[in-house]
């Protein structure tokens, strides 16, 4: 395999990163096969729910899809909210948030990173949390988006019975939006 020919950044060439430009683009392009890997994994995910965290974010996807969400809200914020879980258990919205920001607009990004506090309205008396700490958020213009984002696809999305859609159903779509970031800015953020 070709390489670069420097050991330090600072002395490259610029044939260096047009091959490095030419693997970045490759590596961006799989991009959608490592998410449908990630989704793959929540099959195993944390236990004691009736139904694997795959098939949270299937039910999810699949009411958003139900309700007519377009397809970044489908595809990307519902079915992918809970990429985060197996590496970042405390803050896995943040990282889903980070992975998906290029691709959904700002709301999304907002409603994907914030929606674990959101959810502690469900059940955070039970815990010791506090259920209500989704309140800092208040002056938020993305607080009524997150609040029925948890109401609608995530805290009621936990049931054995419910007839979701399969990954095979989304995966047109999630390539389809993941195939260029939209919603990147100038350089890297």
């Amino acid at each position: 395999m070709e390489t670069v020919s420097f050991i330090a950044m600072a002395d490259g060439t610029q044939e260096d990163y047009a091959l490095l430009k030419k693997h970045e683009d490759a590596f961006v392009a799989a991009l959608p096969d490592r998410l449908l890997e990630a989704l793959d994994a929540l099959r195993s995910s944390l236990g004691g729910y009736k139904i694997t965290r795959l098939e949270h974010s299937l039910q999810s996807a699949t009411r958003a899809e139900r309700d007519g969400r377009d397809e970044e809200y489908v595809v990307v914020a519902a079915l992918l909210h809970d990429i985060g879980d197996d590496l970042a258990p405390y803050t896995h919205g943040e990282l889903a948030a980070a992975v998906l920001k290029p691709y959904v607009r700002p709301e999304l990004t907002w409603v994907i990173k914030h929606h674990g506090v959101f959810q502690l309205f469900y059940y955070g008396h039970h815990v010791g949390a506090d259920r209500n700490a989704r309140d800092r958020f208040r002056e938020s213009p993305h607080f009524e988006a997150c609040a029925e984002f948890c109401e609608r696809y995530d805290q009621n999305c936990f049931d054995p019975e419910y007839d979701a859609l399969p990954v095979e159903h989304f995966e047109p779509v999630l390539r389809r939006v993941l195939s260029a970031p939209r919603y990147l800015q100038e350089g890297i953020s």
